[in-house]
């Protein structure tokens, strides 16, 4: 794909990333040397004249690098905890059985807990169980496709042996990716909540913050605007929060620049965030009146735990 780059240069314009090391997405050889260095946010790919997909040029670079370097990422130590994905210690599907199931992810239990403990128990007087897990997405985003695939057969695997025939997604990161991989129609989590017809609280004046996933499709968008009757402004701003493409520990510099641009766009208005990862890492980097739009609905109206992660996460798999 990147043999029909013309070196035109707009990626770059529009890349802190490629504007930082002077590359365009065509300059492969220099790329393969920084493709832990991408944030796979796909901004590129908005500007490209010929269509080049840059964020699957950079997923080409690094599964190559994998299988040159025997299944593995090249620095082990820079992704500790994404490895443990595959086989994720706080996993809970044991009440995962009935026709539909609620997939909360890795995130969203961590960094909103009083969020998650109210759906639980919203889905279980309609009789929807829920599971607790990884979609796979973090394994597939370093390169590692058959711990991906061997996250998704499993996923599947549950599925057919407890007879699900719809898996509702709350992470946007989780519905675009498994969304066609696994056998049953998945659902995002504000399609659902329309359907069953629950009566949610509005949202008040602010900005949306749109995930990297949603940014093209804007299909969450949607569902949410059509649950809430409301219309917010999307803030003016094309890059990831600053966790896309596991790219964190290798550019902290440029990740808190950008929530540095958030924040100055955002100005004082409230920040509406519908990816769990965004609200907590941009919380965490000091703006004010982040709000998750899921917990914002349900009258929950809860901050981003981003304190706590590792035992909220604990609690789920006991839950």
């Amino acid at each position: 794909m990147s043999d029909a780059c013309i070196h035109c240069g707009l990626c770059k314009e529009h890349c802190d990333f490629l504007k930082k090391y002077d590359l365009t997405i065509g300059d492969r050889d220099k790329l393969d040397a920084l493709k832990y260095h991408c944030f796979l946010c796909g901004g590129c790919k908005t500007v490209c004249p010929v269509d080049i997909d840059g964020a699957e040029v950079v997923l080409a670079l690094r599964t190559e690098g994998i299988r040159q370097n025997g299944g593995r990422p090249e620095n082990l130590s820079d992704y500790p905890a994404l490895l443990k994905k595959r086989n994720l210690l706080y996993r809970n599907n044991r009440h995962a059985k009935g026709e539909s199931l609620v997939f909360f992810g890795c995130n969203f239990p961590a960094f909103y807990p009083k969020t998650t403990k109210y759906l639980v128990e919203l889905f279980k007087e309609k009789g929807i169980p829920y599971s607790f897990d990884c979609c796979g997405k973090p394994l597939h985003d370093l390169g590692l496709m058959e711990d991906a695939d061997f996250v998704i057969k499993r996923l599947e695997n549950l599925i057919r042996k407890k007879g699900i025939r719809e898996v509702i997604m709350v992470c946007p990161n989780c519905y675009y990716f498994l969304r066609d991989k696994v056998s049953v129609p998945v659902t995002t989590i504000y399609e659902k909540l329309g359907q069953m017809g629950i009566g949610l609280f509005g949202l008040s004046s602010g900005q949306f913050f749109l995930p990297c996933p949603d940014r093209e499709e804007k299909k969450i968008l949607q569902d949410i605007e059509g649950l809430s009757n409301t219309s917010l402004k999307e803030l003016p701003f094309s890059m990831c929060c600053g966790l896309g493409g596991s790219a964190y520990s290798k550019e902290r510099d440029l990740a808190t620049g950008f929530a540095k641009q958030i924040k100055n766009l955002k100005g004082e208005d409230p920040l509406y965030v519908y990816c769990a990862s965004c609200g907590g890492n941009l919380s965490r980097q000091g703006i004010r009146d982040v709000r998750h739009v899921l917990s914002e609905l349900l009258g929950v109206c809860e901050a981003a735990d981003f304190s706590h992660q590792t035992g909220n996460r604990m609690k789920m798999k006991w839950s």
